[in-house]
């Protein structure tokens, strides 16, 4: 039960919300390499590519940051067990790491990065918003697991 009440609802808006920034770094920094060649982009074309990007990213890259969350949350919950006076910050940092061991591994069978927003300076946004992810999931956790047992 607790599963449902507490673990489900607190992945489900940490992923949304973590796929969500993850699509909008990306989005701008594919934006702004363009506006740094001299292209003129209109800030509605920008709201536009932003919202075209995330519908597109959904089904691979939000696929790809779900699955990294579901490997990272389970060993970071172990990890909180053991050090709970810790649990927001190990939360982050497992998001982070969600982030760099997925996009590594992406870039390595790849050989490529498919993921244009994580080059340069992206890379950094993509582990913001997997941090982010991270503390959502903590802190959506811990007040669910608190309204649970103070009725």
């Amino acid at each position: 039960m607790q599963f449902l009440t507490r673990v489900l609802p607190s992945f489900l808006v940490s992923w949304l919300l973590t796929f969500s920034l993850a699509s909008l770094f990306h989005s701008q920094y594919v934006v702004n390499q363009l506006v740094n060649i001299g292209v003129e982009v209109k800030f509605a074309d920008r709201l536009q590519l932003t919202q075209e990007d995330w519908l597109g990213l959904l089904p691979t890259y939000g696929a790809i940051i779900a699955i990294a969350f579901l490997i990272a949350f389970p060993v970071t919950a172990w990890l909180a067990r053991k050090w709970d006076k810790y649990r927001t910050q190990l939360y982050v940092a497992g998001g982070i790491t969600a982030f760099v061991i997925a996009l590594v591994a992406i870039e390595s069978i790849m050989n490529i990065n498919i993921i244009a927003g994580a080059r340069g300076w992206g890379f950094y946004a993509q582990l913001l918003a997997g941090a982010i992810g991270g503390w959502i999931f903590a802190k959506i956790s811990t007040v669910l697991s608190t309204s649970k047992t103070n009725p």
